[in-house]
């Protein structure tokens, strides 16, 4: 029973543990299509203002 409880409890830790990574991975592709828009931006800016 003891050793139940204690799985149990460390699965919990684990996966509370694991909700920061999950939530970082979906804030880390926001970030990257933000700088990949900015970078097209600057490159059609670039484009652009060319000789």
């Amino acid at each position: 029973m003891y050793k139940r409880i204690t799985m149990l409890i460390f699965s919990l830790l684990g996966l509370l543990g694991a909700l920061p990574l999950l939530g970082a991975c979906h804030t880390t592709a926001g970030a990257g299509q933000d700088i990949s828009q900015a970078g097209q931006a600057i490159e059609k800016s670039a484009d652009q203002h060319a000789p």
